[in-house]
């Protein structure tokens, strides 16, 4: 993913006229799908995942309260963000600590710098296939969560790689000032549509196809996971 051709967070509504209202639709399709599966299974998978960003400390302390109430959860994942942005924080165990962290077996961080989503979930991937990973819930801002998790999926399905994979947004007021650029949710919703189409052409998110095909696995696969009731 080039940095350097990144989509702006914030774009207009006529930023969006290139594309036919079938690809929106499909899009709409994608949000819908993925923020209405069970976020109860969340509570009965293997690892707990975080992709970092955008000086968003709530997507660490969401995550960290859900880890320490679920001694379940064996893993909790960290992926690391990007050190260009001016609210970037190097995730330590003091940081973590500073937020509410006291279990720290079974927490790993990515080491090296994540500048895009991508090698965030390229991270995800070389995590799951090294530690044995089933199934995992990724957390992140509602605005963002489609988008990373398509990012994830595709990940996934280049490495051969398929288990279930549960979102789990944090809970944040959607007009909640984001602190790298100001934006709300309303305000980030259009960047991130943009964003979905155009690196659906550019091989980087899996397309409503892929989606639609893993879903229909997770569903047949996965049902009792997906129905269980949270503890």
């Amino acid at each position: 993913m080039n940095a350097h051709s990144a989509t702006p967070r914030v774009v207009r509504e006529e930023d969006l006229v290139g594309f036919t209202a079938g690809q929106l639709v499909d899009v709409m399709k994608a949000l819908t799908v993925i923020l209405t599966l069970p976020q109860s299974a969340a509570d009965h998978v293997d690892a707990l995942v975080i992709a970092s960003g955008q000086g968003e400390e709530w997507r660490f302390t969401h995550a960290i309260r859900t880890w320490e109430a679920n001694p379940g959860l064996r893993h909790l994942l960290m992926a690391n963000g990007n050190p260009a942005e001016e609210t970037y924080v190097e995730i330590t165990l003091d940081y973590l600590r500073s937020l509410g962290l006291r279990r720290i077996d079974g927490v790993h961080v990515q080491a090296e710098p994540a500048p895009n989503t991508g090698r965030q979930a390229a991270w995800i991937v070389d995590q799951v296939k090294g530690r044995g990973i089933r199934s995992l819930a990724l957390t992140v801002s509602p605005y963002h969560l489609p988008r990373a998790y398509l990012t994830v999926l595709k990940a996934c399905d280049s490495s051969g790689v398929r288990l279930p994979i549960i979102p789990a947004p944090v809970a944040v007021p959607p007009d909640t000032p984001v602190p790298e650029t100001g934006a709300t949710a309303y305000d980030l919703v259009p960047g991130e549509v943009k964003r979905i189409l155009t690196y659906m052409d550019e091989g980087w998110v899996a397309t409503c196809e892929d989606l639609q095909q893993y879903l229909q696995w997770l569903w047949s696969r996965h049902r009792s996971l997906l129905l269980r009731a949270s503890a």
